[in-house]
């Protein structure tokens, strides 16, 4: 099976030129694999299914296309866009995917993270992140009129962005020691993430041998895709 990977797209409206590469992707080059996994933060934000507006569903729109022809469609939620929900996995024909999880790829198992969970040392975000995706938190946030979750969202972006600034930028990276230890939980050789927007394949040394972390890339000046077909690469593209 050829997998293709892509995370951190960040899709919204404000950023039409990253929509517009995303559906020319779908058309062009997503076709040419078995099956797509988005592993995160694929919006920049989600208040609820349904807050769906005439961009939203042209996306869920492109994705159905892609699963209606036969191919495979998974999705990891990441930190921007947790609250995705069934309606929109209904809509578009995709799988959930626990984070973490493990896939079989090239006939290796290989684990499959956002990327968040990794960045221990960031002790504040990793409160946050227990508490807003508990499933009672999720289930009462889900009742509350969509115009309050849609001030809440805005809210809890700026104090994001406020966040990040007077943060140092090891802070907001992954753990190393925190790597090994996923890596040697799940006995992989092979990591793949997103979330902290930095693409490269790390060497890791573990107890059996050395693995690899490879590191998706985010969609703002470029788009980026992982692909299986001869080994993993991933391709940078202009948006």
């Amino acid at each position: 099976m050829q997998a293709q990977f892509i995370s951190d797209l960040h899709l919204t409206p404000e950023r039409p030129d990253i929509a517009r590469a995303f559906l020319r992707f779908m058309d062009e080059q997503a076709p040419k694999g078995d099956a797509l996994y988005i592993l995160g933060d694929f919006f920049e934000y989600w208040v609820g299914d349904d807050a769906m507006e005439p961009f939203h569903q042209e996306i869920a729109d492109k994705l159905r296309c892609y699963t209606d022809a036969g191919h495979q469609l998974f999705f990891m939620p990441g930190n921007r866009d947790f609250a995705v929900g069934r309606r929109f996995l209904r809509q578009t024909g995709a799988r959930w995917l626990q984070d973490p999880c493990t896939i079989e790829l090239n006939g290796e198992k290989t684990l499959l993270m956002h990327g968040d969970l990794l960045c221990t040392d960031d002790e504040q975000y990793q409160k946050y992140r227990r508490r807003i995706r508990h499933p009672l938190v999720l289930g009462f946030l889900r009742l509350l009129p969509l115009s309050y979750r849609k001030k809440l969202a805005g809210r809890i972006r700026a104090n994001s962005q406020k966040a990040k600034s007077g943060k140092r930028l090891e802070i907001m990276d992954v753990n190393r020691g925190e790597v090994i230890r996923v890596m040697e939980q799940y006995r992989v050789k092979t990591l793949i993430h997103g979330h902290t927007h930095r693409p490269d394949i790390h060497a890791v040394t573990l107890s059996n041998g050395t693995g690899q972390r490879i590191v998706l890339g985010d969609w703002d000046r470029f788009g980026w895709v992982l692909s299986s077909a001869d080994g993993l690469h991933q391709q940078r593209f202009n948006l």
